[in-house]
């Protein structure tokens, strides 16, 4: 039988401030396998950033237990926690966060450098990374120079140049535009179908968490519901629908000329 990438039993989340005493999760109990895309679903104040930063492992729970590829970190301090981030864990922000005085190349190397990767294998590796989601010709771009979809791609690069077990995304098109959030979840399939990589995605979004393969609804701290999508939106398909757009859209076109690729002979 295959051991499960997360599974929770009996989750329980308290936050408890001395006046006030929240219980953020209640009896969650989810298990998701290797090569999943799963959508977090919920309104604000559901109990999904609680659970994602459950997941990981940015915060522990009150009781239950945690157990990700068989092994269980629900009692992990805080230094263990960041050991299982940074070899277990990618993480996609919806601010991008990245460095903006460094390249694009220098961002993606951020995580091997915390784990002591010698240069020439941070450079490789980064490179191989920006090279899966597109961006090879843009390693040495700062992020002022790239358009919003490119410096979230410079993030999921970022986030899977440690060849994590599980990619997890926290409103990963909540500051992008139509287009450049289906360029965004494209970017999701393709790694999830191609690569098998294990993706869990936190969203508000109804038409964003069809892009996922399964949805978990959360709602006042319990799972309401747990349901594989049947029709399943296909990013690729419905960017080629979008009626073509001059000044925005593709890799690069919000750019000034001479930051944009040039083509032979031009």
């Amino acid at each position: 039988m295959t051991v499960p990438v997360i599974e929770l039993t009996g989750i329980e989340k308290i936050y408890d401030t001395g006046s006030v005493r929240v219980h953020a999760l209640r009896n969650v109990n989810l298990e998701i396998q290797h090569g999943e895309f799963v959508a977090i679903m919920g309104t604000s104040g559901s109990g999904k950033s609680t659970l994602m930063n459950i997941l990981g492992c940015l915060d522990r729970p009150t009781a239950g237990r945690y157990r990700m590829e068989g092994v269980d970190i629900s009692q992990l301090d805080k230094d263990q926690r960041a050991d299982v981030r940074n070899r277990k864990l990618g993480f996609v922000f919806q601010g991008f966060n990245l460095l903006r005085r460094t390249t694009a190349l220098e961002n993606v190397e951020l995580p091997l450098i915390y784990a002591g990767v010698p240069a020439a294998e941070r450079v490789r590796r980064g490179r191989a990374a920006l090279a899966t989601v597109g961006l090879a010709y843009r390693e040495e771009n700062h992020p002022s120079q790239l358009s919003g979809g490119q410096q979230q791609r410079v993030a999921i690069a970022r986030a899977l140049v440690n060849n994590p077990s599980m990619l997890l995304a926290d409103e990963p098109t909540g500051n992008l535009d139509t287009r450049t959030s289906l360029d965004v979840m494209g970017v999701f399939q393709h790694l999830n179908r191609e690569s098998g990589i294990t993706i869990v995605l936190v969203t508000h979004e109804p038409d964003i968490a069809e892009f996922a393969g399964r949805v978990v609804t959360v709602r006042d701290g319990r799972i309401l519901s747990d349901r594989p999508v049947l029709w399943r939106r296909d990013a690729a398909v419905e960017l080629e629908k979008l009626p073509p757009e001059e000044d925005e859209g593709s890799l690069g076109a919000d750019l000034p000329a001479e930051d944009c690729p040039q083509k032979e002979g031009s």
